[in-house]
């Protein structure tokens, strides 16, 4: 059962991250403020939603929430401050967005920096204890997908439609193939024999 609130705050975000392990494509967060007393059935944790639930939930979430925001932050960006930073720097610029400003920030995971000087925790496993991290999980996913989807339009020999980027074997395998793309983290080890590519 997932939780409404964490601090004593009325305007509290939940803010996450989709994506940090790929090898291709951009880090998205995202970040919500759900009204008070909000309840969903099937919200939880994206990763244990299908894709088609997760498709489902996304517009109730959309037009129920306060506000919300997703930011994509590009290989380019991940490689030069790495994917850490690059995660913390998503969830702030989501939260920037919001209005109105949250006056309490919960955030998936472990690590964050502040924003604004509004007061934060980090929760671990935040995506499946609390309802606007859940959503948050939720609106990062299927907004990364969406932007995979399209970018394999571009380049269908990775298949990002089906992997979205992450290291599978079909996608390694397109890598040793084909050779790397603007999409591709190169900071990333992107084949597991290898510690420098050259292509």
């Amino acid at each position: 059962m997932l939780l409404s609130n964490f601090s004593e705050f009325g305007l509290e975000c939940g803010t996450d991250e989709a994506g940090r392990g790929c090898l291709a494509g951009p880090v998205t967060a995202a970040a919500i403020i759900l009204p008070e007393g909000f309840e969903l059935d099937l919200l939880n944790d994206s990763k244990q939603l299908s894709e088609k639930i997760r498709e489902k939930l996304k517009p109730i979430l959309e037009e129920k929430a306060i506000s919300f925001s997703v930011t994509h932050l590009e290989p380019k960006i991940i490689d030069e401050i790495n994917i850490l930073n690059a995660s913390i720097k998503a969830m702030q610029e989501c939260v920037l967005k919001l209005n109105p400003t949250p006056l309490y920030i919960i955030v998936d995971g472990n690590r964050f920096k502040p924003v604004n000087n509004i007061p934060y925790s980090t929760i671990i496993k935040g995506d499946s204890k609390y309802m606007s991290i859940a959503a948050a999980s939720v609106l990062a996913k299927t907004y990364r997908d969406e932007y995979m989807n399209t970018i394999h339009e571009e380049f269908p020999m990775y298949n990002w439609k089906k992997n979205k980027g992450y290291p599978t074997l079909e996608h390694r395998e397109a890598i040793r193939k084909y050779g790397t793309t603007i999409y591709h983290r190169m900071s990333f080890r992107l084949l597991p024999e290898q510690l420098k590519i050259d292509f």
